[in-house]
């Protein structure tokens, strides 16, 4: 109603609503007395007051209740619901005051809103009443005569859901015993409101023409009669009985009223419907007024007896047999014979008309009431009745549903008996009748069934069993009615009959095989009339009968076995199922239809009779069948065979077995069945035993085999046949020598049809494994044995087999056998053999597919069967509580294969899954002995002596990175380091790691589980978690782990094995206890397991200190006390650390020359006081000094210790050692060195250039580890002292000795500046191979850093040789040209360290460059064209090489997707030179003037470097360049950007790698905005069209917000002065605003940036301005406009040169006639070439540019030829 879409008047900005303008009405209204609700259509809902005291009763009405009743009245559909909820939610929460207030108006509103036409408005409706009735409860009852009419329609609703909740209401209002007395008191109110609905209401009094659709008028008026129909039945079924005679009273008007019987011809299915409910009803409790109006009432029925519609035709039957019950002469008050019986016929022939489940049930008792005389003549009608049910069963629609056929199926049979029995006699039309029933009824529709197959298993058969009885047991009795002789002649006719046809079927060559079936399934059914099977069960129609039998269900077993056994073998038919009458004729039968069957079988080799016999014999096995079967052997089988007394042995030897040998058949079941019917005639064991061992030996078929053993499994009774036979030695061999062919054949077979050939014989194995009879296996158990060791034997040699052959069916079909086996068989690995086979099945599952050669399809198999086996095996451990050598001999197989040091990550996931299965089925078994799961784990875990030699296997690679960042100190000789370790490069994993991860997992599992303080003791889990943590440590140590390290890392994670995740399950404290002991005896990378242990758990320093109590305990010092205390300094106490470090000064001032470079001597106290001075929490105050000046004594006395200016090919590594401990200790000294003396400073400063100069000479022994920590701490002494001076404040300078700066600066830094520089050149000139990786990052990172302050005249007076390159141009001198040549090309080392060592030193020197080249623009004149100028040509050269191999990594990255680049890969290495390469460039760029910037720019548009930076900075730039730790999405000013955030290029720091190029993208990026912006819009404007979008979505985004607000502080903080501008910024409106004023003349700019800036053109408006002309104005704005869009600077720098212009225009120099300008926007210049004839100047670049375009060299103002 509210008209969502519509357009709404202007300024009404909410929706209109009734609801709301009722409200409105209410308060506005408010004063105007006694306005009340009225309309002018018939639908008014009545009085509802409209104020409050407007009447006496207005004041129960609630304000809100007015409000609602109020929306109830409106015609909108969603309205009214909403209103209806909301009053039954105001009735449930209003106190019932209020609520009964509304009560004398709620019966009109009820009245009419209860038949509403939209069902959710009614079903609402219901369920609000239901509300207010449990609020007013017996409130209620004055208002119920006026309700209840309509209540009782409204519990009628054709809309279940609302009829529902009426129904709910009414039984909330009444208990049941009281509603009967309800309607009682309402009844002459409501038959009114019936009564008013059907006789008087029409679709146009319910509904408003008007307003209403016909159509919906019409439905409503249709739903309504239906309604009120049914609410008549409703009340009539209600009302106690003695008020019928006056409802009877009260009904004659309706009764009397033609228009209510025409409602039995509505055009309204639901309304005839109700129309013959009601009748029905009328019939049950008022037949008085029935037999009256019985002349309307059979008719209206009777007649309508065809009514087809599936809605009528239950009501129109049940009113049909209640009209014939209640009125007797109904049959008066219609023609039968033309109305009713000729309806009723071709109803029946055309099958029900798809009502057949509704109708045919109904024919029996509707028959049983037709009198005699209307049937006569007799013969006639049974005739047509039949014929007609015939006709019917056969029509395609009711042939096509199984229902509708079973339905008049069994209306026949009922039919048929009903109308036998009433005419059973010796007369002449009786007989005739009999007659015609059987022979042209019934005995033709058996036919019909036999010929069609969706009907053989409908219920007719059974029927026909059921019928035979009964007619049996009558022919039986000798009753005094004189029927038996007819039921025997109607029996004889039936057995006649049914002979012939089945004879019919089967005495033909191509006999149907379904018709076959159904024959044999009739013959069993009468033969077994007790043993009834559901006819609705769907049953597969095959000729297999035996077998459908047995799969029918175990109910059917048991009768059929209990038939068998019970009887005699040499009877055919069983006396206690069958009488005399039936069992002769049907032995007849049987014989006559066998005889048949052998003839066709012999003489035409039939199948199809051959298997209709199998079927007979399978339900009619007797020696009287086998001896007819017999009697048709030809003379030559006579004399050919021997005879047997037992003619079914006799059979079995001359027909069977020869149709067994038969190579050509395909289907041989049927022959087993026979077999079995040839066994059940045996009469003793043996006999039966010896038949089937002359079977086995016989070459027979394996399928026939399976299929006899099959049968045997599928029935009990067939078991019990055969069972001796199962159980003995013929068969146990002939399977043993079978599993042996297969697995020898098979496994060597490559033939692709060999899984066809064999797949038999392997289910034959798989039978005979795995099924059981009573719990006891199926063959003998030494066979079962003997079998499975062949399996396991075959098994083990599939792995080797497999490299050769194709073995995947016999593995696959062992997997199946054995998974079956394991499953099925109870106990099973009580056998060694069966855990022999598990065990291979285990070993096949627990290696990788690489080693296996095994396909995905034969590891899921083998995964499958291990999980069979493995539940086997768990219920063996949880029942028999015997020890299984399963666990022990897999445990020591898993240890074997973890200690081979043969396994890569895969193969090692592959073990851990196999092992973890196993161990959490242990776990989750309940009943598993507890002792056997700690057997277990300790099966798996090595001895301490395997620990120690796995451990020792490990690369000491490891060693390099604690050395050279300090944490570790050695003085003795550490072995020559691989770079690899050779298992890695062979791409498999140490055993130790392989081990520690495999134990890690299960203990994970097991402390999961929470199960280790029974099974495993916790020090062991401690242990295993020590080795887990020992190996981690050892691959973070490694530099630079192989690939196969970072998968199995990755895997580890996969697999949730952590330090933290072990660490917060165990015990820390046991745990770092085991870790400090094995430190203290061993050091080195226990020691720094301890301290990751420490600092990942955050370990207290009091828990630390508990661990040695005293430090004491480490002294005298050892190489494992070292490391220890080296780990464990950070973490102490800080009174234990300065006990430490007293102690240690103490003992170092009693070395002598012998103590100085042992372990406990000098060195070691040394490498502890570093480690201890390096926390940096303690001041030490002198103490320090105090060292320095023992160091300088061991100067004086012991030279030889100190390794000054000298080469370390000869150095010990004692010597080495201790000199590594004095530099670090003076590294110390230097962070707070002003308490030293001049003398001390000396000893430093020398030290420190001695030092350096041995690590320069030294540069061949630089592999040596030692060497390369010496080499390290040497540049990290002078980064030291540079950093010391560099950030010393006066008052520090004043307290150093006097001439301690000057030295420092005059000689020291430049030395140690120099000696670097040239260590940097040397030791990149080297090959890059010949560097080892690790050395070569921490040495250059350390030279690096110690290079980062060196200043830019040390720089520009190096020493390094002079280097030039052929051809380059440049106007640098030749010391700078030599610093660019020497170090640009270092921008493409592939080491960081030196690429950001090498950008620093030359960002220093790039402000500088361009002022060489302005000195050289004079130089260029006006005369040359589009001039362009290269940046420093090394750079430049550097570039291109570095676009060329950035192209092939990036070119297949589509522009704006993120490359994420590896940190510290080649890549990497390559985008960061290039990056930086970028820096420079912009750097110097930015620095150079605006006439070079021009021509630089120029050179770059010309190589397109700077489109393939742009194009290359959108795939290196992420998406969301949210800074780490910043979360938030959308930028705003608090959310850190890379374009927020300084960019910090640290040598040493590379703690945020994987952010690094990302951010420097982002930094270039921002860089090239800034300085390049007219160059970047150029390049956006030609972009296609996605790539223009993300790059303006982007920098929109999260660049523009930076450069705008720095471009509007830059102008706001500028310090230029222009002479006669004001230039003022603001930041809110992103605006500039510059005000020129000259003598008269005021101008004023406004220069607006854009959100996209500064891709989007920045926009020039008009502020005041005076003494301007129009013209000249535009012009202005338009230059400063292009000045601002085309120069590559600032704003400040374009309105200089507008300024600039505008000057040059006052001082009287002319604008140039092509551009308008005075100064030309690109490069500069003024107007210099003048046109000889008009005199006018012209820029040059606008006269290239205009002679170009036009083609012509005339002067463009005055059209002469320009010279």
């Amino acid at each position: 109603m509210g008209g969502k879409n519509k357009q709404r008047t202007k300024g009404n900005v909410r929706p209109s609503s009734s609801g709301r303008a009722a409200e409105l009405l209410a308060k506005e209204r408010g004063s105007v007395p006694g306005f009340v609700g009225f309309s002018t259509s018939s639908s008014d809902l009545g009085y509802v007051p409209a104020i409050q005291g407007a009447e006496e009763i207005d004041s129960l009405v609630d304000a809100d209740f007015r409000m609602v009743l109020r929306k109830l009245s409106k015609r909108d559909v969603t309205t009214k619901l909403k209103a209806m909820q909301e009053f039954g939610t105001m009735c449930k929460e209003r106190e019932t005051e209020i609520v009964k207030g509304v009560l004398p108006y709620w019966p009109r509103i009820y009245c009419k809103i209860s038949v509403d036409h939209d069902r959710r408005v009614r079903e609402a409706t219901q369920q609000a009443f239901e509300q207010l009735i449990l609020k007013v409860k017996k409130h209620l009852a004055p208002h119920l005569r006026s309700l209840m009419g309509h209540w009782l329609i409204a519990q009628c609703d054709t809309y279940s859901p609302a009829a529902s909740a009426a129904k709910v209401a009414f039984e909330k209002a009444f208990p049941p015993s009281k509603q009967p007395e309800a309607l009682v008191f309402c009844k002459d109110e409501i038959l009114n409101v019936l009564q008013d609905h059907l006789l008087k209401e029409t679709p146009d009094t319910l509904s408003d023409p008007l307003t209403v659709p016909e159509e919906e008028r019409e439905a409503k008026f249709f739903r309504m009669l239906t309604c009120s129909l049914l609410a008549l039945k409703k009340l009539i079924c209600m009302l106690p009985s003695n008020e019928n005679s006056s409802l009877e009273e009260k009904l004659k008007p309706l009764l009397t009223q033609n228009k209510f019987w025409k409602y039995g011809k509505h055009n309204s299915p639901p309304v005839r419907s109700a129309f013959f409910e009601l009748i029905s009803a009328f019939c049950q409790y008022i037949p008085e007024s029935m037999k009256a109006e019985a002349s309307r009432v059979c008719p209206a029925v009777l007649l309508s007896i065809d009514d087809s519609d599936a809605i009528v035709c239950p009501a129109l039957w049940e009113a049909a047999l209640h009209v014939l019950t209640a009125i007797e002469d109904c049959w008066s008050h219609v023609n039968a014979k033309k109305g009713v019986l000729p309806k009723i016929w071709a109803v029946l022939r055309e099958g029900g008309r798809g009502l057949a489940t509704i109708i045919y049930p109904n024919l029996l008792p509707f028959i049983s009431k037709i009198p005699h005389g209307i049937t006569e003549p007799k013969l006639d009608y049974c005739r047509t009745f039949f014929t007609a049910i015939i006709q019917g069963l056969l029509t395609e629609r009711a042939m096509a549903s199984r229902s509708e056929c079973s339905a008049i199926l069994s209306a026949f049979m009922e039919c048929l008996r009903f109308t036998v029995l009433q005419n059973i006699g010796e007369e002449e039309e009786e007989i005739k009748i009999q007659e015609m029933l059987i022979n042209d009824q019934l005995v033709p529709l058996i036919d019909t069934v036999i010929k069609e197959p969706r009907l053989q298993n409908g219920p007719l058969f059974f029927a026909i069993a059921d019928t035979l009885r009964f007619w049996n047991t009558r022919a039986e009795i000798s009753s005094g009615d004189g029927a038996a002789p007819t039921f025997r002649r109607i029996l004889s006719d039936f057995w006649d009959g049914l002979s012939t046809i089945c004879v019919g079927h089967i005495d033909v060559i191509d006999a149907d095989e379904k018709s076959l079936a159904a024959v044999s399934s009739l013959l069993q059914i009468l033969q077994n009339p007790e043993n009834k099977i559901k006819p609705s069960r769907r049953k597969a129609v095959k000729i297999r009968f035996a077998e459908d039998d047995e799969a029918e269900s175990n109910t059917e077993h048991e009768n059929f076995v209990d038939m068998r056994s019970s009887s005699d073998p040499g009877t055919l038919i069983h006396a206690q199922y069958l009488s005399p009458l039936q069992k002769e004729p049907l032995e007849d039968l049987v014989c006559k239809l066998a005889e048949l069957s052998i003839v066709y079988t012999n003489e035409q080799r039939s199948d199809r009779h051959l298997k209709f016999l199998s079927a007979l014999l399978s339900n009619f096995a007797s020696s009287r069948v086998f001896q007819v079967l017999l009697e048709n052997r030809t003379s030559i089988q006579e004399v050919a065979k021997l005879q047997y007394e037992n003619p079914s042995i006799q059979f079995l030897y001359e027909n069977l077995i020869g149709w067994l040998k038969e190579d050509w058949r395909k289907e041989t079941d049927f022959l087993v069945d026979i077999l079995y019917s040839v066994l059940h005639c045996c009469s003793s064991a043996p006999e039966r035993e010896n038949i089937l061992n002359d079977l086995t030996k016989m070459d027979l078929k394996w399928n026939i085999l399976l299929q006899i053993i099959q049968k045997a499994c599928s029935n009990s009774e067939k078991h019990s046949l055969s069972s001796a036979w199962l159980e003995g030695d013929v068969l146990g061999e002939k399977l043993v020598t079978l599993a042996d062919d297969l697995c020898n054949t098979s496994l060597k077979t490559t033939v692709a049809s060999a899984e066809s050939f064999h797949s038999e014989r392997w289910t034959l194995l798989s039978l005979v494994l795995s099924q059981l009879i009573k719990n006891e296996s199926l063959i003998g158990e030494v066979y079962v044995k003997r079998i499975i060791d062949k399996l396991q034997a075959a098994l083990s040699k599939a792995k080797d087999l497999s490299e050769a052959g194709n073995t995947e069916p016999s593995v696959s079909f062992i997997c199946d056998i054995a998974s079956n086996f394991f499953s099925s068989v109870k106990g099973c690995l009580l056998m060694p053999s069966s855990e022999d086979l598990l065990l291979t099945i285990f070993q096949l599952c627990a290696q990788s597919q690489d080693t296996t050669h095994l396909s995905d399809f034969l590891v899921n198999k083998l995964k499958h069967t291990w999980f069979c086996g493995l539940t086997s095996l768990v219920q063996h451990l949880s029942d028999m509580h015997k020890d299984s050598t399963f666990l022990q001999r897999s445990a020591f197989w898993v240890k074997n294969q973890l200690q081979s040091s043969t396994l890569d990550v895969k193969s090692l996931q592959v073990l851990i899954t196999a092992v973890h299965d196993l161990l959490t089925k242990l776990l989750e078994a309940d009943k598993v002995p507890t002792y056997t799961l700690k057997d277990y784990f300790d099966w798996l875990t090595p001895s301490e002596s395997e620990w120690e030699k796995m451990r020792g296997s490990l690369s000491s690679e490891w060693l390099k990175k604690p050395l050279l960042e300090g944490r570790l100190s050695m003085n003795c000789e550490i072995p020559e380091m691989v770079k690899d370790q050779k298992l890695c490069f062979m791409g498999k994993l140490p055993s130790h790691l392989c081990t520690a991860a495999l134990l890690s997992r299960m203990t994970l599992l097991i402390l999961g589980k929470g199960a280790e303080n029974h099974e495993v003791e916790r020090s062991k889990i401690e242990n295993i978690i020590a080795e887990q943590l020992y190996a981690l440590q050892w691959i973070e140590e490694l530099a630079n782990p192989p690939s196969i390290l970072t998968e199995f890392l990755y895997h580890l994670q996969v697999m949730d094995i952590s330090c933290e995740k072990l660490c917060i399950l165990t015990n820390t404290n046991g745990l770092l206890r085991i870790l400090f002991n094995r430190s203290k005896d061993c050091g080195r990378l226990w020691a720094l397991t301890m301290a990751k242990l420490i600092k990942t758990e955050n370990i207290a320093s009091c828990e630390i200190k508990g661990l040695f109590s005293t430090s004491e305990r480490f002294f005298p010092l050892t190489e494992g006390n070292l490391h220890t205390l080296q780990n464990l300094s950070s973490f102490l106490l800080q009174e234990d650390k300065e006990e430490l470090v007293i102690q240690c000064t103490a003992k170092l001032m009693t070395c002598n020359e012998s103590g100085l470079y042992s372990t406990d001597g000098a060195f070691g106290y040394l490498a502890i006081l570093n480690s201890c001075l390096n926390c940096g929490s303690i001041d030490y105050g002198d103490l320090m000094p105090g060292i320095l000046k023992i160091i300088i004594a061991w100067r004086n006395d012991y030279e030889d210790s100190f390794l000054f200016s000298c080469n370390l090919q000869e150095g010990s590594p004692q010597v080495l050692g201790l000199n590594i401990e004095m530099i670090r200790f003076i590294s110390l000294l230097l962070n707070d060195p002003s308490s030293l003396l001049e003398s001390e400073w000396d000893f430093v400063m020398c030290s420190m250039l001695a030092w350096l100069e041995t690590t320069s000479d030294s540069q061949a022994v630089f592999p040596v580890a030692l060497v390369q920590v010496f080499a390290c701490v040497s540049c990290d002494l002078s980064a030291a002292s540079s950093a010391f001076f560099q950030a010393a404040t006066p008052e520090i300078t004043e307290k150093l000795p006097p001439n301690l700066m000057a030295e420092w600066q005059e000689f020291f830094s430049e030395g140690i500046h120099s000696l670097l520089l040239s260590l940097l050149v040397k030791i990149t000139r080297k090959e890059k191979d010949a560097l080892e990786t690790s050395f070569q990052n921490f040495m250059l990172k350390s030279l690096g850093k110690a290079l980062m302050y060196i200043s830019k005249d040390q720089l520009l007076n190096h020493k390094l040789p002079a280097k030039f390159v052929a051809g380059q141009k440049t106007n640098l001198p030749d010391k700078l040209q030599t610093l660019l040549n020497t170090f640009s090309p270092m921008l493409l080392f592939r080491a960081r360290p030196v690429q950001i060592t090498v950008y620093h030193m030359l960002n220093k020197l790039m402000s500088d460059l361009p002022k060489f080249d302005d000195e050289d623009l004079k130089s260029y004149g006006d005369e040359e064209e589009e001039l362009s100028l290269s940046p420093p040509a090394a750079l430049m050269t550097v570039l291109a090489t570095q676009e060329e191999l950035l192209e092939n990594i990036l070119e297949g990255i589509p522009v704006g997707e993120f490359a994420v680049i590896q940190p510290l890969s080649d890549e990497f290495c390559l985008v960061l030179g290039y990056l930086l390469t970028w820096k420079l460039i912009l750097t110097f760029f930015k620095a150079a003037s605006s006439q070079l910037r021009a021509l630089y720019s120029q050179y770059l548009r010309r190589t397109k470097s700077l489109n393939k930076l742009l194009y290359h900075l959108f795939r290196l730039m992420p998406e969301n360049p949210a800074f780490p730790g910043s979360t938030a999405e959308l930028p705003s000013k608090d959310v850190k950007t890379y374009f927020t955030e300084e960019l910090d290029l640290d040598v040493k720091d590379t703690s945020s790698l994987s952010s690094h190029i990302p951010h420097l993208a982002c930094s270039v990026y921002c860089m090239t905005l800034k300085d390049l912006p007219a160059m970047v819009r150029l390049w956006w404007n030609s972009c296609e069209k996605r790539v223009f979008n993300t790059v303006d979505k982007f920098t929109s985004k999260y660049v523009s917000s930076v450069l705008s607000l720095q471009e509007i502080s830059s102008v706001q903080t500028s310090t230029q002065l222009f002479n006669g501008m004001m230039v003022k910024a603001r930041s809110a409106t992103r605006e500039v605003i510059a005000t020129y004023s000259v003598d008269d003349i005021f101008i004023e700019l406004i220069i607006q940036l854009p959100p996209n800036y500064p891709l989007g053109s920045i926009t020039v408006e008009s502020g005041k301005r005076v003494g301007v002309a129009v013209q000249q104005w535009r012009n202005w704005m338009l230059q400063l406009s292009t000045y601002l869009t085309h120069q590559n600077g600032s704003i400040m720098e374009g309105l200089a040169l507008w300024k600039n212009n505008v000057d040059k225009r006052f001082e009287g120099v002319e604008d140039c006639m092509i551009c308008f300008s005075v100064i030309h926007g690109s490069n500069y210049s003024l107007p210099k070439k003048a046109c000889r004839t008009c005199k006018k100047k012209f820029h040059s670049a606008c006269l290239y540019k205009w002679f170009t375009s036009s083609n012509k060299s005339t002067c463009p103002l005055c059209r002469e030829t320009f010279f």
